[in-house]
């Protein structure tokens, strides 16, 4: 967004939209592990991923913010999830990604972020820009980490190297 022009300065405006943004790459993470996991599974994995990103942004939160209290950052991270989580949950995604209402709950939920002019171009720079890259990216990864890479498996070797 900051590469596209967009104003988003360092501060609080930058910490929200990187909250945004991990937790619509969480929620994506999490469709498409619904795709490759059991369900028991699958709220492993989601719960075990927003934690993790939570307490990275806690980790960073000297570079995004100035002092905060302790475990603040991982908390208000994890209030952002959960929020976005009940935004999409209306929505579908299909391997092609996520759909127009999908993308338009994100695209409006960084959007409250934006200075006055910016927002009327939020919805595009997200929508068509933004949200694709993420996605692809984020199957990518997964399909590698769940084993659906459409690469052939590597070969195990008998014995290990140097006996």
């Amino acid at each position: 967004m900051r590469e596209a022009k967009f104003d988003i300065d360092l501060g609080r405006p930058y910490f929200d939209y990187v909250c945004e943004t991990m937790a619509f790459h969480a929620h994506m993470a999490d469709r498409v592990a619904f795709d490759q996991l059991a369900p028991e599974s699958r709220g492993e994995f989601t719960t075990a991923l927003a934690k993790r990103m939570g307490e990275a942004i806690e980790d960073n939160a000297d570079m995004l913010l100035a002092a905060t209290e302790p475990d603040a950052c991982r908390r208000y991270f994890l209030d952002v999830f959960n929020a976005a989580g009940a935004d999409y949950a209306e929505y579908g995604c299909d391997e092609k990604g996520p759909d127009f209402g999908f993308r338009r709950a994100y695209a409006a939920r960084v959007r409250e972020g934006m200075p006055e002019k910016d927002k009327n171009w939020v919805y595009d720079q997200v929508m068509e820009i933004e949200a694709p890259e993420g996605v692809k990216t984020i199957r990518k990864t997964l399909d590698g980490l769940f084993g659906d890479d459409g690469k052939p498996a590597r070969r195990t070797r008998e014995g290990v190297s140097g006996e």
